[in-house]
C-alpha cells in the first residue's frame, strides 16, 4: 500500500490493511518519511518503507521538475518490493507515486483509491494503469478516463464509527458524561478536522452570540489543537447556550452519537463518517483545497437530500446561526437529512476494497 500524507489517506488505508490481514494477508506500506503515515503506520504494526518525496504543480516548472526527480529515485529504491509484491495498492497522496511508478515499470498489478470526487494528480495519472479504480463519491468515475473501470466502494470508516448506528443510544450516553453535556438539550457539533480550521472557529464563535438565548441548544466545538482560544471570550458570553470546546476529540464515534445536527468541512472522511452514523450536516467545504475537491464533495451529498452548503466566502455568523436555527426547528427536514445520509453512506467499504485487492493480486 502506497501514499498518504494527511490522516485521511492513511485510516482508510489502515482500515483495508487491516481486513487483508485478518484474512491471512502481509500487508506492507511505502510512504513519505514526513507524512502523517510515518508514525500511524507502524503504530499499526505494519512494515513501513520511508521514501523522499515533494508536490507537483500541475503546471511545468521547476518545482514540478524537482518533484519527478525525486519520484523517479523513489521508485529505484522500492523498486525491490514492488517485484515481490502481488498487487500495489495506492492510496493517494504525491507519496503514493514511487511504487507506483515502479509498479508500471515492472508490471505488477495496480488497485487505486480516490477518496474524493475530483481526483487528484497523481491518481489521473496512474488510473489509465490501474486494473481498478475504488471511489468514495458517484460523479469520480465522469472524472477518469473512459476505459477506467471504476468501482464505488466508499470510503473506509473506523470501526467504532462504523458500530455508532446500531449502538447510539448507549454512546449517546457515554458522550453525554464524556464531554459534559445535558440529555435535554439538542446537539449541534462543529468538526473542523484534526487540526481544526480556523475560519469555521471564528464563525462559529460569533454565531454563539446569535444563540446565546437558546437554553434548548449545546455546541460541542472540535477547535484544533491551536485553536481553542478562539472560542474563549465567546464561552464565556453564551447566555443560556451551553457550550463545550476542545482542540481534539478522540472518540469521534462518541460525538457523532450525541449529534443532532453537525457543522463541517466537506474532506472525505468527515462526509463518509457522517454519512455512516446519519447526521444531518451544514457542510462549509474548505476554500482553498486543491481544485476545490471539497465543495464537488459537497455538492454530491446536496444533491442527495443529505446536507446544506454554504460557502465560506459568502457565509457570516448571522445566516449560519439562522440555518442552524432553521434545521433544529424542522424536525421532519432533518429525518430526512439523517436518511439520505445513511442512503448514500457505504458502511462495509473495508470490505468491499479489499476483495477487490484480493482479486487484483489474483
Amino acid at each position: 500500500m502506497s501514499g498518504g500524507g494527511t490522516a485521511g489517506h492513511v485510516f482508510p488505508a489502515l482500515a483495508v490493511a487491516e481486513r487483508l490481514r485478518e484474512a491471512g494477508h502481509e500487508v506492507r506500506f511505502v510512504g513519505s518519511a514526513t507524512g502523517q503515515e510515518s508514525s500511524l503506520v507502524p503504530a499499526a504494526g505494519f512494515g513501513f518503507t520511508p521514501v523522499r518525496v515533494a508536490s507537483a504543480q500541475t503546471r511545468l516548472s521547476l518545482h514540478t521538475a524537482k518533484a519527478l526527480a525525486m519520484a523517479l529515485a523513489a521508485a529505484r529504491v522500492v523498486r525491490p518490493l514492488v517485484l515481490s509484491a502481488d498487487v500495489v495498492v495506492g492510496i493517494g497522496g504525491y507519496a503514493s507515486a514511487p511504487a507506483i511508478l515502479a509498479a508500471r515499470r515492472s508490471g505488477t498489478p495496480i488497485l487505486l483509491i480516490e477518496q474524493n470526487t475530483v481526483p487528484g494528480l497523481v491518481n489521473r495519472i496512474a488510473a489509465r494503469w490501474a486494473r481498478v479504480v475504488a471511489t468514495t463519491f458517484v460523479a469520480t468515475a465522469a472524472r477518469l478516463p473512459a476505459s477506467t473501470r471504476v468501482v464505488r466502494t466508499g470510503n473506509p470508516i473506523r470501526r467504532q464509527i462504523a458500530e455508532v448506528t446500531s449502538a447510539r443510544d448507549e454512546r449517546r450516553k457515554e458522550a453525554l458524561r464524556a464531554f459534559q453535556l445535558e440529555g435535554e438539550r439538542m446537539t449541534v457539533s462543529v468538526f473542523g478536522g484534526s487540526q481544526g480550521a480556523r475560519r469555521l472557529d471564528q464563525l462559529v464563535s460569533a454565531a454563539i452570540g446569535e444563540l446565546r438565548d437558546r437554553g434548548d441548544v449545546q455546541l460541542l466545538v472540535s477547535t484544533g489543537p491551536a485553536h481553542l482560544d478562539e472560542l474563549t471570550p465567546a464561552v464565556g458570553q453564551a447566555g443560556r447556550l451551553l457550550v463545550r470546546a476542545v482542540g481534539f476529540i478522540e472518540r469521534m464515534d462518541l460525538a457523532l452519537a450525541v449529534s443532532d445536527l453537525a457543522i463541517a468541512r466537506s474532506g472525505s472522511g468527515t462526509v463518509s463518517e457522517l454519512a455512516a452514523c446519519g447526521v444531518p450536516s451544514i457542510l462549509v467545504p474548505y476554500p482553498h483545497a486543491t481544485e476545490d475537491h471539497q465543495e464537488a464533495n459537497a455538492r454530491e451529498l446536496e444533491r442527495e437530500g443529505a446536507a446544506d452548503v454554504m460557502l465560506e466566502p459568502a457565509l457570516s455568523a448571522a445566516t449560519l446561526a439562522e440555518r442552524v436555527v432553521a434545521l433544529l426547528a424542522d424536525e421532519p427536514r432533518r429525518a430526512s437529512m439523517a436518511a439520505a445520509m445513511r442512503e448514500w453512506a457505504s458502511p462495509g467499504a473495508d470490505r468491499a476494497i479489499a476483495g477487490l485487492v484480493e482479486e487484483v493480486a489474483a
